[in-house]
């Protein structure tokens, strides 16, 4: 049987009269008919009694056409569904970020997208990079913003935007006074680093030659770790050090002016590549192509 002979005996049961069943399915009366006593033959059952005036459903009929009736349901559904793959900005996109990216991003992100896809919200998450990757490659996630190095099998990744390093330091701190400041200068100060598995905290460490040349081993640096930037920050604020942000998170709507200052590093200066990742076999392009669009957009106005 075909879901074409199933409409025809739906279409028969609602109407009662083969020639208006004919019409409503826009075939002729005999090719109807041929239908409806195929799936009779192959069932082995009569669907309908059939007399000279009238057409009724037999006991057996009426469980069978109801039964077709949600086979047809479940097709169309089949259908609308294809509809929506077809139209790849009409269902949620699955979005992961990095700590210090996310925070700063998606207040942004979020209405840009609205704009140019308002069909297509986001569901979003924070997470470390590891966890992001492998969310990434199981499916739980459609795309991720992560900052470079990043590569694995069956993945893209896109740079988007580079983002320099700023010093985040107290108002009143001798620095203030500088114009810039130079990563050799971090020798012997406090730094306020994130936590042990955040990769800018890798970034920052890299960017502090003095660090590196000593193994990593904190002796030229009393090293304060904190979970996030925006406890950092409060740190800063609170006189306990000095800290090394990306540019995205530097300004924040906590602080009057005179509470925390914020200088350039001097040339050349540390920045991170942001990028973007997906699978290589996610369907909807169209969806990736939107978000790296919009994402280049919001770099302009946080960078």
């Amino acid at each position: 049987m075909t879901l074409t002979e199933l409409r025809y005996i739906v279409v028969l049961a609602q109407e009662k009269h083969f020639g208006k069943a004919a019409d409503r399915c826009t075939v002729s009366q005999p090719t109807l008919s041929v239908g409806v006593k195929k799936i009779e033959k192959e069932l082995g059952v009569y669907i309908f009694e059939r007399s000279k005036n009238s057409v009724r459903l037999t006991p057996v009929g009426e469980i069978i056409v109801e039964q077709a009736k949600k086979v047809l349901e479940q097709t169309q559904v089949i259908r609308e569904l294809a509809l929506i793959g077809k139209d790849q900005l009409s269902a949620p996109l699955r979005v992961g970020a990095i700590y210090t990216i996310g925070p700063y991003l998606f207040p942004h992100l979020i209405p840009e997208l609205h704009t140019i896809a308002p069909n297509m919200p986001l569901y979003i998450e924070e997470n470390f990079t590891h966890v992001l990757k492998e969310k990434l490659k199981a499916g739980d996630l459609d795309a991720i913003i992560v900052a470079l190095p990043f590569s694995d099998v069956d993945i893209v990744a896109k740079p988007l935007y580079d983002e320099y390093f700023d010093v985040l330091l107290p108002a009143k701190h001798p620095w203030a006074k500088r114009k810039s400041i130079n990563p050799d200068e971090l020798s012997g100060k406090t730094l306020l680093l994130l936590g042990e598995g955040h990769c800018f905290r890798d970034q920052v460490l890299e960017a502090c030659p003095t660090h590196k040349e000593h193994g990593g081993n904190g002796s030229e640096y009393t090293e304060v770790e904190s979970t996030s930037l925006e406890t950092i920050r409060h740190m800063v604020a609170s006189g306990l050090g000095v800290s090394v942000l990306p540019h995205s998170a530097i300004h924040s709507p906590y602080y009057a002016e005179g509470v925390v200052e914020v200088r350039p590093f001097s040339a050349p200066k540390p920045k991170r590549t942001v990028a973007i990742a997906w699978r290589m076999s996610f369907p909807r392009a169209k969806a990736i192509d939107v978000l790296v669009d919009a994402i280049q957009r919001c770099a302009d106005n946080i960078l």
